[in-house]
């Protein structure tokens, strides 16, 4: 079983996979399964079963020679990873070596005009992972001019993203706005970049794609359900294409790595055990050869933390952002 095909190479893949520390016996989640990269990287060592997650079937179905290689140590759910844990159970296996997760659209996603992911090409602005719920087609033409400007400020960190709502809502009054192409033109009214700068497009399309998946819950979710799932000595092993998503990894990890729940006034027994080590404190990133060979990974960052034996931690209330829910409502 080879990874010689790139497609198959995640970015940081080696670096990922050696961070998982895969052993013969050990049962791995590939969270974000995509073209297979990490589930193959896995499966070269010996014994090792792996379930691989992915919401969007056209994935699940692209992996399905990789199953009939595998001999019965590869399993694929169509699911969302936040719901990693459920899908564990479902197969056997509440407790789990070990977790991988490449968090961000895949590079196979982006590549496909009629995804609507990218704005280098023209196609229906869909950006859907899955094949249910809202498109941004759909957000664009419901979501006030308040809501979308902090849509785009928060997700894609755009500073000029009240322009960009109201340039969108101004344009929407007079024609539905359908394609990626269409939505090009008016943010590039409003954005523009220098020679060498990104595309003005670029955070915009990002937080549309961001808030359409419902990216950063579904990572709070999923990094709790990992701590829930790990044996001690499990592995949680994730890769980040942008600072929103690295931030949210980074607190997780290092909150659960601290000793809490006490004070300095307080008997030591009265505070928490971490349920993490670390086992890299700083991320680790791409090298040269990598970033020449795809620019995708300049921005990658791998952190991974080890689990302890401490009971799992209850998780967090998600962030006050917009939620997709309550702006399709009208009530964002």
């Amino acid at each position: 079983m080879t990874t010689s095909d790139p497609r198959h190479i995640p970015v940081l893949g080696r670096e990922a996979v050696e961070a998982l520390n895969p052993r013969d016996g050990g049962v791995y989640v590939d969270a974000t399964f995509g073209a297979g990269g990490y589930s193959r990287m896995i499966l070269e060592t010996p014994g090792t079963r792996v379930i691989g997650i992915d919401r969007d079937r056209t994935a699940i179905a692209g992996g399905f020679a990789l199953v009939d290689s595998a001999d019965g140590r590869l399993t694929l759910v169509e699911d969302r990873f936040s719901h990693l844990a459920d899908v564990c159970a479902a197969q056997g296996e509440s407790l789990v070596d070990g977790v991988v997760m490449d968090v961000g659209v895949s590079s196979m996603q982006v590549d496909q005009a009629e995804r609507g992911f990218s704005f280098r090409f023209d196609g229906p602005l869909d950006m859907r992972m899955g094949h249910d719920g809202p498109t941004a087609a759909d957000v664009v033409a419901k979501a006030s001019e308040a809501d979308l400007a902090n849509i785009i400020y928060i997700f894609g960190e755009e500073r000029y993203s009240r322009a960009v709502a109201k340039a969108i809502v101004a344009a929407r009054a007079e024609a539905p706005i359908v394609t990626t192409a269409e939505l090009v033109a008016i943010i590039s009214k409003v954005v523009w970049a220098k020679p060498g700068e990104i595309h003005p497009a670029t955070r915009t399309f990002q937080a549309l794609r961001i808030f359409v998946n419902e990216e950063l819950d579904e990572l709070h979710t999923a990094l709790a359900a990992a701590e829930r799932v790990l044996k001690p000595g499990g592995r949680l092993v994730v890769v980040s294409f942008h600072s929103l998503e690295d931030r949210i990894v980074k607190n997780f990890m290092v909150e659960r790595a601290k000793t809490g729940g006490g004070s300095r006034h307080l008997p030591e027994i009265s505070q928490s055990a971490p349920r993490f080590t670390l086992v890299n404190k700083r991320p680790i990133v791409a090298g040269g050869e990598e970033v020449s060979a795809n620019p995708r990974a300049r921005s990658a960052k791998l952190r991974a933390a080890e689990r302890t034996d401490a009971p799992a931690q209850e998780a967090g209330p998600l962030p006050g952002w917009p939620s997709l829910d309550d702006v399709m409502r009208g009530g964002g």
